[in-house]
Formats: structure tokens, sequence, C-alpha cells
């Protein structure tokens, strides 16, 4: 800890957590749920993460070959949501044709509202537009401090949980991390308006997106190898961007300026095009959706391999189901699951190694580049929040790390939220 560092104020807590994402968020209510005291830690102005500041308001996959594999507070939070009308959750079916088919549509005003909701019921204490300062480990947990708008608060807690999606608090904590060597592109979802499709002549568009592509004012990366004609059918600027850090301030400052530099790119050629003169982005997300930044290197590290096959780990939590998932510039990598394999996530991929007072959960999960492809999705990352959050809860109780957390006690957890635990196969 840097002496340098001026402090404001004091508190201290059970569990902190950084990042009010779908892992962060979920992370701190089952902690709470078990009695931990929680101060829930963001950057943003509301809970959500990809949800709610990027406009990813599908989260999949809860469901696998006719029946739930996610449930507990996550799941509870999306039966509040359609109670209130801001959730549209499909028919359970075997094997839909497509596997988005049973993603879960959210209204993101109403969603938002319904995790402060279950976040304010818990008791968690939640520090909007606040990051993280400094951390380091102690014998009996972390002291952290926390950069406010106002001041500088020093927090000490007994157990801490990564959500960053960056793995943000491990990099500081010196925690060794894994990166592919091409990562995949981030996307700034967007909504077009201004114009009739009527109007448009097919033809037309195409000779003049041919030219712009001939003279190098366009490439196939800013409309994601998609025909203009299916964009403006979307109503939407399908883009890729990249930057070779997106988990620091630095990188992800290129990908956002360039992402909105892209998307103003095809909007100015469009307008060329006779019923496309006011054209015009009637809303687009705050923050471009980050597919991949750095993982940690963790005690178990899930493959591709372990993932495809359905391997149930011995300290298994939670279950995943999604298609492995590689996104580059014009295509995408996609592996299916066979019918009944359902994946696993052990409680081992969440401690990076080295530590012994923080989980990392979500998107940072310890995981190869195809695994992650698929780890990523926001459902996985739920469950992987509340097994997080149940663990910090017990570590915080009995005053253990990381290591020591025994395995049985946090399974008798996780049921006790509600939560769907795999069982081990039978020898």
């Amino acid at each position: 800890m840097q002496e340098t560092i001026s402090i404001s104020a004091t508190a201290d807590t059970d569990v902190l957590i950084f990042g009010a994402g779908t892992a962060g968020v979920f992370a701190a209510i089952s902690a709470a749920k078990l009695g931990a005291k929680v101060l829930l830690v963001e950057k943003d102005g509301m809970a959500g993460g990809t949800i709610s500041v990027c406009d990813v308001a599908y989260p999949g996959l809860f469901h696998a070959w006719g029946r739930r594999i996610i449930d507990g507070p996550c799941y509870e939070s999306l039966l509040r949501a359609e109670r209130l009308g801001g959730a549209d959750i499909p028919e359970v079916v075997f094997k839909p044709a497509r596997h988005w088919m049973m993603q879960i549509h959210l209204n993101v005003f109403t969603y938002v509202h319904v995790l402060e909701e279950m976040l304010d019921e818990c008791g968690v204490q939640v520090l909007y537009h606040t990051m993280l300062c400094d951390i380091k480990e102690t014998k009996d947990g972390v002291r952290a401090v926390l950069v406010e708008k106002s001041r500088n608060l020093a927090v000490t807690a007994r157990a801490v949980i990564d959500a960053t999606g960056d793995a943000n608090v491990a990099a500081r904590l010196g925690c060794p991390l894994l990166k592919s060597d091409i990562l995949q592109p981030a996307t700034l979802i967007n909504h077009l308006t201004g114009y009739s499709l009527e109007n448009v002549a097919e033809k037309e568009v195409k000779a003049v997106f041919d030219r712009a592509f001939e003279t190098g004012e366009l490439t196939l990366r800013d409309l994601q190898g998609k025909a203009p004609m299916e964009l403006l059918r979307d109503k939407r600027i399908h883009m890729h961007c990249h930057t070779a850090e997106p988990e620091t301030s630095a990188g992800k400052t290129v990908l956002e300026k360039d992402a909105r530099k892209a998307v103003f790119r095809v909007l100015e050629v469009f307008r060329r095009i006779r019923g496309l003169e006011k054209i015009s982005v009637s809303a687009f997300s705050s923050e471009c959706g980050v597919r991949e930044s750095v993982r940690i290197d963790a005690e178990t590290v899930v493959t591709a391999k372990d993932y495809l096959s359905g391997r149930v780990y011995d300290d298994a939590v939670c279950y995943a189901f999604y298609p492995i998932d590689l996104h580059t510039d014009h295509a995408i990598k996609q592996i299916h699951l066979e019918e009944n394999v359902v994946p696993t996530i052990p409680y081992r991929a969440l401690i990076p190694k080295g530590s012994r007072r923080i989980l990392a959960a979500g998107r940072c999960v310890g995981s190869d580049t195809d695994a992650n492809s698929a780890l990523r999705v926001q459902a996985p990352c739920m469950a992987m929040g509340q097994a997080a959050g149940a663990a910090a809860a017990l570590m915080a109780d009995r005053g253990t790390d990381s290591l020591s957390v025994d395995y049985a006690s946090l399974r008798e957890a996780l049921v006790s939220l509600g939560a769907i635990v795999p069982e081990q196969p039978h020898t």
C-alpha cells in the first residue's frame, strides 16, 4: 500500500466486490443472503454490466436440453422482471432450431430497477462512480483504497471478489493472467431511424457501398461482413472494433472512440442514397460490448476439451450452456455441444494462482481461449457470481482463505440460495 495516498475515511466489511455487472451483482446478493456484510463497488452509475451499459440485454442460456440448469437469485431477477413486464422468457424446448432462440430478452430500465431492488432488500451497500486505487492482501483479508468522486476511502475486508470482467483487481494484486494472441472484437450496439425501406432502391445501395469499398473508404470490418440492406432491415450498423488492451483505460478509450467513428463512417455513406438522407442513430450504448480481454491463470483452467465433453469437476459449482462462439472480423467459429452434454464450472477456476483472499467471477474466469468464448456469456457469469458470493461469505464467516473453503459447505450454501449445483457422477 502506498503511504502517500491520502485517506479521507475508513470502512470495514466482510465481502468487498468490484463490478456490479452480471457476475458481481449476484455475488453481492448471494453473499448478503448468507449473512455477510457486503460492499459492492461499481465504476458506472447502475448495476447490470453489459446488460445495462452495453445494451446486450438478452442473457443466455439458462436452460439446456429442456431443463433449467441455472437458478437462484439470478433467475429470480428474471422472473421479477417478467412480472413487471420487463422480460420475455421463451417457452422451454428440448432442442430449438437455433441456440439463441432460448435467450431471454430484457427491458433494461425494468431490469436495472429489479437488480437495485434486490440489492436493497439484502442490505448490500452499493457505491457507484467508484474505482479501485490500491489493494493489498493482509494476514486476515485485504485492505483496499477506493476513489470516490469526493474522497479516498480505505476499506478492510475478509474476502474480495473481482467481477470487473477484466481481472483488474487480480492484476493489481500481481496475480498471473492469461491473454489470447488475438482478441475477439468488441461491438457498439446502436439503433437506426429516419428512413423507410420502401423508399430505398436496393441496387443504388449496393452501387454506393461497392464504390466505398473500392476506394477504401469502408472495409468489410465496418459492416461485420453483412450486406448494407441487411443493416437497414435490422435497423442497426453491425461493426467490429479492436484494441490490444481493452482491460486498460488507454485501450478502452481507443476502442470507444474508434467504434463511434466506425458507425459514423457507415452512416455518412448511407446518407448519399435517396431515401436515406435523414438516416441517423437514435440510440447507442454508452460502452462497447467487450467479448474478451484477459483471464485469470486460475488453480484450475477450463479447457475447450473439458467444456465440450461436459466434464463434471469434483468441485463443480454451476453449469454453463453455450456453444464455443469465437468471433473474428468476418466469421464466427462455433462448436455446438453434443446432445445432452452440459458443461460445468469448477470452484478452483475462480481462484487466481498465488492469491488467498480474492476470487474472480465472470468473463475473466480461468479458461482457455475457446472455452472462454462460451463461458463469457451472461448466464454462466451470473451463476459464477452466485458461487463466488457464497464462497466469499464462507471465507468471511469462518476466517478461512479461498483454498480452504469446504466444498460440501459451499454446495450446501448454494442449494440454500436456490442455485443448481452439478451432481457428481456415480462411480
